[in-house]
Formats: C-alpha cells, structure tokens, sequence
C-alpha cells in the first residue's frame, strides 16, 4: 500500500514525538511492504514565526493532497502569556478541523495492564476497560450564536444541531461498534435538553439499520459516574461536542498517563491523527517527552487504512514496552529511557517480531 502523509510536528515537543512515530511507521512499512511518503509542513507557533500565520494556505494546500494528517502538539509559552497577542497558535488547530470538515473526534480508552498502578483510580475499577469515545467536533454550543455580556451582566450561547450533524457522526459509531464488542451508548441530556432529544431520536431511527449493535443512553451526569465507577461495561460512546470535550477528559485518567492517549479527527474526506497531550514547552529538545501517545495515534491512522494486523503490532510492541519497563521519565522517574530510545526499542520489535 502506498500513501502520502501529511506530517505537522507543530510546537514543543511535537518534533520529536513525530520523529519517533515516523521510525515506528517505519518499520511498519519495511515489514510490511508498504510505502509511506511524507511531507513536512508548518502549523502553530512556528508557522507564525515562519509566516506570520498559525495555519499557512501552503500547510493546508499539503494536508489536502494527503491522504492522512499526522499532527504533533501545538502551543507556546510566548503567545499564551501576551494577552495582546492578535494571534495564537492554537487558531492554526481551529482552522484546519473547520477547514477539512472534521466533524468526528475518536478517542480510545485503554487501562493497560502495566500501568494500571499509575491510574489515580483503584486498579480493580478499570482493569479490561477498553472503549472509545466519538465526540461530534463542529457542532453544538461551541459554534452557536454568541451574545456577550453588554454591560448588564448577561450572556448566551446557543446550542444547535442538525439532524445531518447527528447522523453522520452517528453512523461512523455504529459502524465502529459493529467492528468491535457490538455495544454503543449515546450519551445525552434528554430529560432536559431539546437538542438531546434530538439526537436520541435520530439515533434510534438509524439504530434499525444495525441490529448486531445494541444501542442504550446514559444522561451525561450519570455517564460521568459510570465511567468512574465501571468504565470497563462501555464500548462505544457517542456525544456532543460539550459533553464529549468533558467526558473525554475525565475518562482519559484511566489510562494513567496523558503520554498513552491518542486521538483521531476525521471528516468525510480527510482525517488527522494526534496525541490529546500539550506541547509540553518545559520538554522541548530534552528527548525526555513520551512518544507512545502518538506512536499510538499512528496505529490509529493504520486502523483508518483497514491495516488492522499493522496497527495491533505497533500495540503489541507497546505493550511489550511497558511490560519491560522501557518508558521515559513521566512512567517510570527512577529510571527512565529517552524519547528516542523508546522509538528505537519499538521500531525493532517490530522488525523482529
């Protein structure tokens, strides 16, 4: 297989966790006769350095002609602490999800075994736990009509969906859900909300369409708990924009550390792969950053391709990591291994297995 990836290490540490991924991918197509051909662009901090624009028309004009995005980190100290700024970095992120019609945000939830003892959660609780998250990303209150406060201490936001907005994120989850344990759970605020009824009815209707899934609702306070108290009992979860930016927040504890949790943009032609971690300033060029968050973001742009035996040898190789310990400073302080050397240790398990 042959595909052209659009590469933006972005800020921080970005450079190098790509770097990393980029060996892993590597192997990937060395073992398994594929070719991966990549193109480097700038986005974020540097590109307003470079360019004076966090996402350049030539970034985006690349990314389109790809036929997959893998994203580093963005973000700088310099424009986070100047109030004044008239751009920021993080508008690059902005543009390209509106621009490429992302409407989908994939996060995967794994308590790996070898780490259940970093989780803040007791290990009994999320051991097995294994499901993803599908949060719609261009809808909802984020992008309804905004009044300010004009002085007298009101404001809003409105909260609007399409049934079309539904719907399509709705079917990608379905289909997820067919492929795995055959479960999915809308998340939602039905007994209060208008647009939440919404999605439950939409929902429904195309739930008929697939009858090997089994569809059930949780009210997102409720869901909020469950993921606590039993996140192993859950799949596949759908929401909206506000609630899938909260849930998959606090469900991303379970894995123990930010360092292991990757996540998908993906629209109806393009799709971004990225860590959910920082740019990490404090990080940046000490190779002490872990890559596994988006070396595992890779394996999800593998999955994205119907590579599936790919994708499950990169986890396999990082499971084995963790197994043997070979992990940087964030997983293991006492005695921790380089950026690059985990990408190394990887790369050749890969090789050799």
């Amino acid at each position: 297989m042959n595909k052209k990836v659009a590469v933006l290490p972005g800020d921080g540490i970005g450079p190098e966790v790509i770097e990393e991924t980029k060996k892993v991918l590597h192997a990937i197509a060395t073992k398994y006769n594929h070719t991966f051909e990549y193109t480097e662009a700038d986005v974020g901090a540097i590109a307003i350095d470079r360019h004076g624009d966090p996402l350049p028309d030539s970034t985006l004009e690349i990314c389109k002609s790809s036929d997959a995005l893998l994203f580093g980190a963005i973000g700088d100290p310099k424009y986070d602490n100047d109030p004044n700024a008239p751009v920021r970095p993080e508008q690059g992120l902005l543009k390209l999800r509106k621009e490429l019609n992302l409407f989908a945000n994939l996060r995967p939830i794994l308590a790996f075994d070898a780490i259940l003892h970093l989780s803040p959660l007791k290990e009994d609780r999320i051991k097995g736990s294994d499901f993803i998250i599908y949060r719609e990303l261009t809808g909802g209150i984020y992008f309804g009509d905004k009044k300010e406060d004009n002085g007298e201490g009101v404001a809003s936001d409105l909260l609007i969906y399409h049934k079309e907005e539904i719907r399509r994120i709705a079917r990608l989850a379905f289909e997820a859900a067919k492929k795995r344990r055959g479960k999915m759970t809308l998340v939602d605020k039905a007994n209060v909300l208008a647009s939440s009824r919404l999605w439950r009815k939409e929902v429904q209707q195309l739930a008929n369409e697939y009858p090997e899934v089994t569809l059930d609702f949780l009210f997102v306070d409720n869901a909020a708990m469950q993921i606590i108290l039993r996140p192993s009992q859950f799949d596949v979860l759908l929401t909206s924009n506000m609630f899938g930016d909260i849930i998959s927040d606090e469900a991303s504890v379970i894995s123990g550390s930010l360092g292991l949790s990757p996540s998908a943009s993906i629209g109806d032609q393009y799709a971004m792969f990225e860590p959910i971690h920082g740019s990490y300033p404090q990080a940046k060029g000490k190779n002490i950053a872990n890559p596994m968050a988006t070396i595992l973001s890779g394996a999800m742009m593998l999955e994205h391709w119907g590579l599936m035996n790919e994708a499950e040898k990169v986890k396999e190789a990082i499971n084995r990591a963790l197994d043997e310990n070979i992990v940087t400073e964030d997983l293991n302080p006492a005695t921790p291994h380089k950026t690059s050397e985990v990408g190394s240790f990887l790369s050749e398990y890969i090789l050799n297995h």
